[in-house]
């Protein structure tokens, strides 16, 4: 974790923002010439915005109008009152600056620097006055320094239309498939004074690791390895570290010393009888807390908190391939994981409470991972703390992302860097199990032409499969090292074999029908996804096309992926009508991006244990746009992530196609049985067996039975079984007006949902296109809605964001069969007729018939 030193002083006050060179418009340039406030930690953007010289990026095609920003030199200039008091050293320590920036103080210059990624510390004792000081940092305009080393050093393969492979900066800034280009400038982390004598803590890595302990239970160990830095003289310096329980209590304590000569020393404290610290739905989030102390001529302290776990990947080859089994505490973790990227797009406005939200929606939505994504950054200490506490796992990218990067020295040395500062500060948190080492770029040199243009040279892979591992094996080896995602984890493979380790399907989406998912059988999946609009309020608070349209200038603004409005057009032919209205429209994709994804997600874990793991793209949006997200950028929960809560149950019943024996025996020897049956399969991720009935009906739409079995389904914990359907409720008579249910029998059903089987697709189903009873009340903290279905009804959510924009639902996409109820809940302090949330529930029926107004 960020280790901020009481010694240190933030210098955050009385800052001003001047435009040193570049295209600045001519209405702004008086103000730029003179400076105008600025805000630190901070970017210039936000800068320009609270001076009345930008109007919000996210609005409308403001974005286009103010590409200016990233072309243009900025430089931040402050003074500060300073003495030398009796501190031995004092030290300008820079914690986050983006990017290439020169440091001058009192016209001197500190240093240059050249990533975003990791912080800097100078001495500047001969260079600091007594009484005031004046600091400047000068940013290089980020857009033309990309080009120009591009053309100095050649350019290198990568998606999208800036060289962001150029520079250790956020690659998503300058623009990504979902993402705003704002690529700019800023001290965006504490920057100040660190006055100190005697000795500092440079940093901690308190590793851990579970052992059996003599009396057969668990032994916890902790070696912390202490790095420090003298101020002067090369004395020992002693070391003190204490370990104390999560209830509190007497602490452990160990000591140490770093001899003269050394900067290091590791100390180990023993914790008998330890807690263990389990992933959620696996145990409890014990926390230890930890104290280190180094005394020499002063005193330096360091404190945090760990939890005690080991954390295995087995990527051993097996008689399908190669799997991709997470293991901790040695027990196998089936993952249910979402990709996570910079939550807003200017990094200083993420928050805790931002980081909190997005932890609450993934613990809402059953997920226990988070992919933290190769095109961002190693996130704020506030995510992993969160997470340290709620027990999702977390997996982070090393930042390298759809791009070849450059070896050189040069760049080699920032990366180096940049990866040993984070390795250590993250490795305190249990809930970081995996390191990766790039994102898609192995994949890309196979597949995506580079070879021509790469023309031999280095391309990453020395980061990858050289440096990166040796670091992580140096700094912190409790955790697994993957070279990159997708990985097939051996040589001569393809590195995206769903045969073999780690995959992305991604030819869904972009090509291919969302009924392709089943014909994968991949081992993990750590990427896929489908697009949709965020709520309407979010959409239309930023889109004034008038009309509003899918493919109006606005909106195409705000949708950044490749044709991408086209694909989701083309991704509902053949599962829903083409919608007659833009508010249809926006209905219609964001049911297909749900139902999309609950299909692939079905039959993913279904597949288990061959298939150990989904990670979805994406949870979250850094501004507001169409995309893959679950929740948009309001906070508006997206009928996806209703979706996603359902088929990431702990406990899922659904319903596959299977072969049969028979069908298995008569397929052609290498080619895959043609499935002939329908199975029940019983996804059981608890650490409880499950035994009981299930009935499984075949009914008209009315709700007429038309044929019913009832099925024994018993599962172990951690396990999957399948049960046959009997064919005469699996075979439907009359596809376009039959559905096939099952339900648990238990009056508390141990926490299986009711499976849904279609004859059809919406598009070819005789629904009732006004199933719905809905009642409204008004109740503390919002309104009730009684939902009464008088015919099948599938898909039922309310957008309620267009009655209040800042209202949220809690339950949807539930389908329902004939004369079924649900009530569905909406928080709001909005002072609206509740009638008005009643008249936005809407259900996939709805859309059959509908004629353009």
């Amino acid at each position: 974790m960020t280790h901020v030193p009481t010694t240190f002083r933030a210098l955050h006050e009385g800052w001003t923002l001047t435009a040193v060179d570049g295209p600045v418009p001519s209405e702004a340039a008086a103000a730029l010439a003179a400076g105008i406030p600025a805000v630190v930690p901070g970017e210039a953007h936000l800068d320009l915005v609270a001076a009345g010289l930008l109007a919000d990026p996210f609005d409308g095609d403001n974005e286009s109008a103010q590409q200016w920003v990233g072309d243009t030199s900025w430089r931040y200039s402050t003074t500060f009152e300073w003495s030398a008091g009796d501190a031995d050293r004092h030290d300008l320590v820079a914690y986050g600056l983006d990017t290439v920036a020169t440091v001058e103080l009192n016209g001197a210059v500190v240093g240059h620097t050249q990533n975003m990624h990791r912080g800097f510390r100078w001495d500047v004792r001969p260079l600091l006055a007594e009484g005031t000081n004046t600091l400047t940092v000068t940013f290089a305009a980020p857009v033309p320094e990309a080009l120009a080393r591009a053309e100095r050093d050649g350019a290198l393969p990568r998606v999208n239309h800036h060289e962001y492979n150029q520079l250790r900066k956020m690659a998503c800034s300058f623009g990504w498939d979902w993402g705003i280009d704002v690529a700019g400038a800023g001290i965006w982390k504490p920057i100040g004074i660190d006055s100190w004598s005697g000795v500092r803590i440079a940093s901690v890595r308190p590793l851990v690791d579970v052992v059996a302990s003599v009396a057969g239970g668990h032994d916890g160990v902790l070696t912390a390895h202490v790095e420090i830095e003298r101020a002067g003289a090369d004395g020992d310096v002693d070391v003190a570290v204490a370990v104390t329980p999560p209830s509190g209590g007497a602490a452990l304590t160990a000591t140490g010393v770093v001899p003269a000569g050394a900067t290091s020393a590791a100390v180990e404290v023993r914790v008998a009888d330890v807690q263990r610290w389990w992933p959620v739905g696996h145990g409890e989030q014990p926390l230890y807390a930890v104290e280190v102390t180094a005394s020499a001529d002063g005193e330096a302290r360091w404190t945090g908190r760990v939890g005690f776990r080991t954390v295995s990947v087995d990527t051993a080859d097996d008689a399908a391939g190669a799997p991709f089994v997470l293991r901790v505490n040695g027990e196998p973790v089936l993952v249910r994981g979402i990709n996570w990227i910079p939550d807003h797009a200017f990094l200083t406005r993420v928050t805790r409470e931002r980081y909190a939200r997005g932890i609450a929606d993934a613990l809402d939505a059953n997920v226990n991972l988070f992919r933290v994504w190769g095109g961002g950054i190693y996130e704020n200490d506030d995510l992993y703390d969160l997470a340290d506490e709620a027990g999702i796992l977390l997996w982070q990218d090393f930042l390298f992302a759809c791009a070849a990067y450059s070896e050189s020295d040069e760049m080699r040395a920032e990366v180096e860097a940049e990866a040993r500062e984070n390795v250590a500060r993250l490795s305190p948190h249990p809930s970081l199990v995996i390191w990766n080492g790039n994102n898609e770029n192995t994949w890309g040199r196979v597949d995506w032409g580079w070879g021509g243009t790469l023309g031999g040279r280095p391309w990453g892979d020395g980061y990858y499969r050289e440096l990166l591992p040796a670091i992580v094996a140096e700094l912190d080896p409790t955790r697994f090292y993957a070279p990159a995602s997708p990985y097939s984890f051996g040589e001569y493979r393809h590195p995206n074999d769903e045969r073999y380790g780690t995959m992305h399907v991604w030819d869904v989406w972009n090509r291919a029908d969302y009924t392709v998912y089943g014909s994968y059988k991949p081992r993990f999946v750590s990427e896929f996804g489908f697009q949709a609009p965020p709520a309407w309020s979010t959409l239309t608070r930023v889109v004034h096309d008038a009309p509003l349209d899918p493919f109006g200038p606005q909106m195409l603004v705000h949708q950044k992926a490749n044709l991408g409005n086209k694909k989701l057009e083309r991704g509902w032919q053949g599962h829903l009508p083409d919608p007659a209205t833009i508010e249809d429209w926006h209905w219609t994709t964001q049911l297909n991006q749900a139902q999309a994804i609950r299909f692939g997600i079905e039959h993913f874990r279904a597949l288990a244990p061959h298939c150990t793991g989904t990670v979805l793209w994406q949870l979250n949006d850094n501004w507001p746009v169409v995309s893959w997200a679950a929740v948009d950028h309001d906070g508006h929960r997206k009928p996806l992530w209703h979706a996603l809560r359902d088929a990431y149950a702990p406990r899922l019943a659904t319903l596959q196609p299977r072969a049969s024996a028979a069908a298995q025996a008569s397929a052609w020897e290498g080619l895959e049985a043609e499935p002939d049956t329908i199975a029940l399969v019983l996804v059981n991720d608890t650490a409880e067996p499950f035994a009981g009935t299930f009935t499984a009906t075949r009914q008209a739409f009315d709700g007429t039975v038309l044929a019913k079995a009832v099925l024994d389904g018993a599962v172990p914990a951690r396990g999957v079984a399948e049960v046959v359907v009997p064919v005469d409720v699996a075979t439907f008579g009359d596809a376009a007006r039959e559905v096939l249910v099952v339900t648990p029998d238990a009056a508390a059903p141990a926490g299986f949902a009711p499976a849904f089987l279609n004859g059809a697709d919406v598009v070819g189903q005789a629904l009732d296109p006004e199933p719905l009873q809905v009642s409204a009340a008004s109740v503390e903290g919002g309104v009730e809605l009684t939902v009464t279905a008088t015919s099948y009804a599938r898909d039922i959510f309310c957008h309620a964001d267009k009655a209040d924009p800042a209202a949220r639902v809690h339950g949807g996409m539930v389908t329902l069969t004939a004369g079924q109820s649900v009530t569905v809940r909406v928080t709001t302090t909005a002072d609206v007729d509740p009638a008005s949330f009643a008249a936005h529930v809407r259900c996939a029926n709805d859309l059959i018939g509908r004629t353009s107004e």
